[in-house]
């Protein structure tokens, strides 16, 4: 936070505090004492904010979202590659069946060779994906 945002804080913070301490049902000398006393004690909280610490403390969170969404979108491309070798496991075994339906014995090895790679190929997409 800049020194500005730490001013505007400051000022928003007494415009309000000034707001609900004169519309609070009390005399105007004992409204004003009132709105000093709460006006001084917020400048010593605002003296009391460590700039330093606000900045890090925003970054660290800051960094910790971006890292939330990158994971976010790790997910969301799991979760597309296992949709994905899902469609494709089921179109080899479509292959295969068709291949022993009207093929020859070497088809339906090469049907069962191309599904078996399918799979396995689906799963270390997945796996690389897991642990990236």
């Amino acid at each position: 936070m800049s020194k500005s945002g730490i001013g505007k804080f400051v000022a928003g913070a007494a415009i309000g505090l000034g707001l609900g301490v004169l519309f609070a049902p009390k005399s105007g000398e004992d409204t004003r004492k009132e709105l000093k006393a709460k006006l001084d004690e917020l400048i010593e909280q605002a003296k009391k904010v460590d700039i330093e610490e606000v900045k890090k403390n925003i970054t660290r969170r800051v960094e910790d979202i971006k890292m939330e969404l990158v994971d976010l979108d790790k997910e969301k491309a799991l979760e597309i590659a296992k949709e994905k070798g899902e469609e494709l496991k089921e179109k080899a075994q479509e292959l295969v069946e068709y291949a022993k339906e009207k093929g020859t014995p070497a088809l339906k090895k090469a049907a069962n060779d191309v599904l078996d790679k399918v799979v396995k190929v689906s799963k270390d997409t997945q796996k690389k994906l897991a642990t990236k």
